[in-house]
């Protein structure tokens, strides 16, 4: 498959996740006076990834994540010199789905970015107020977390078909544990993707979410094939 075609694919799939999990939060949660809640959000973004997984996995592997991307980089499931492709596309899906979801939320009445818009922060801006160290720890924990799920779930040696239910449910597990801390990024396109709109300290707190996920995610490439013993490198 032309790597345009998988780029292309990465915009899409990564614009789904961006507007229904942030679209999700920014439409239906209405914290603190719960429509959906938590649960609902982190659902939301776990079937995103799920139904994308099913859609556009047999054309671009569904990454939807810079972090992804590079764990996958360097767990020697994905070649390098495709990174800067599917790290722009996935931004740029990010940053067109905030863009339709803040057409449709500032159509109601009372719309207010300083809201959060669902961007993710720390300290005043995390949603439970924890710190800028607890929120590094939980974004490289729960990355790495994910994406150990992720290679782990996608090893050849696994029955075959079965990895979006197991990846989708992770997504929606590490969101009901990091909605209150963070938000929950875990991805730097999606984090991206808000903090365009409510710039500020959405914009200057952003480094965070791009340097943790990442991280977290360069360990996970590491540690799994040591442990499990991985498979041939991509050429």
């Amino acid at each position: 498959m032309p790597l345009s075609k998988r780029a292309i694919a990465e915009f899409l799939g990564t614009f789904w996740l961006v507007f229904g999990g942030c679209g999700a939060a920014v439409l239906s949660a209405a914290f603190p006076n719960l429509g959906i809640g938590f649960l609902g959000v982190a659902l939301a973004f776990g079937l995103t990834l799920l139904t994308m997984a099913y859609a556009i996995g047999h054309i671009s592997g569904c990454h939807l994540n810079p972090a992804v991307s590079v764990g996958l980089v360097v767990g020697k499931r994905f070649p390098a010199s495709e990174l800067l492709a599917y790290v722009i596309a996935q931004v740029a899906g990010g940053i067109a789905a905030a863009a339709v979801l803040y057409v449709i939320a500032s159509g109601k009445a009372g719309f207010d970015l300083a809201g959060g818009f669902a961007s993710n922060g720390y300290g005043a801006h995390s949603p439970g107020g924890y710190s800028m160290v607890a929120c590094l720890v939980a974004e490289v924990v729960l990355t790495f977390m994910f994406l150990i799920i992720i290679l782990g779930s996608t090893d050849r040696r696994v029955p075959q078909g079965f990895a979006p239910i197991p990846i989708g449910l992770g997504l929606t597990l590490i969101h009901l544990i990091g909605i209150p801390v963070t938000n929950l990024s875990v991805n730097p396109a999606r984090s991206t993707g808000p903090a365009v709109f409510v710039g500020g300290w959405a914009v200057e707190q952003l480094w965070l979410f791009w340097l943790a996920p990442i991280v977290g995610a360069a360990i996970a490439g590491v540690i799994y094939p040591a442990i499990a013993g991985e498979a041939k490198p991509e050429k």
